[in-house]
């Protein structure tokens, strides 16, 4: 097996692959950057807290310029996911507001976005839709 690691600290490659957050022991604000402190209630004490791996699409941009090697055009969007918002691009569907809409239901999935010299996969993480969703509409 081809050796993986996650491109981002919260993304754990399971089995399943899901995202972890950092969830506020007093109040339950969830972050996935490190914290000293709760932005919400100021309490300095967090665990991990898994999240849901579906989720539905709150708001999403095309995006058609980028830094060189970007490949454009692509969709980024912020995903609810069991009242988690995540950040992320829609992938596996064209980038295209007839197969993109809010609402529409999404499931976490990940592919390799770059190899080191020695053959170890960054894995990253993204949405595609459900299969047989509706695009919202």
């Amino acid at each position: 097996m081809t050796n993986q690691i996650p491109f981002v600290d919260y993304l754990a490659l399971g089995p399943p692959p899901h995202l972890v957050a950092h969830e506020c022991d007093s109040c339950s604000a969830r972050y996935f950057d490190h914290r000293n402190a709760c932005a919400a209630c100021g309490a300095v004490s967090f665990h991990d807290a898994d999240v849901d791996t579906t989720g539905e699409v709150r708001a999403f941009t095309i995006v058609s310029l980028a830094a060189p090697g970007i490949p454009v055009p692509f969709v980024a969007a912020v995903v609810d996911c069991g009242g988690t918002s995540v950040r992320g691009n829609v992938i596996n569907v064209a980038p295209d507001p007839e197969h993109v809409s809010v609402g529409m239901k999404v499931r976490l999935t990940t592919s390799v976005v770059g190899v080191d010299a020695q053959g170890t996969e960054a894995v990253g993480f993204g949405f595609e839709p459900l299969e047989g969703a509706t695009n919202g509409r």
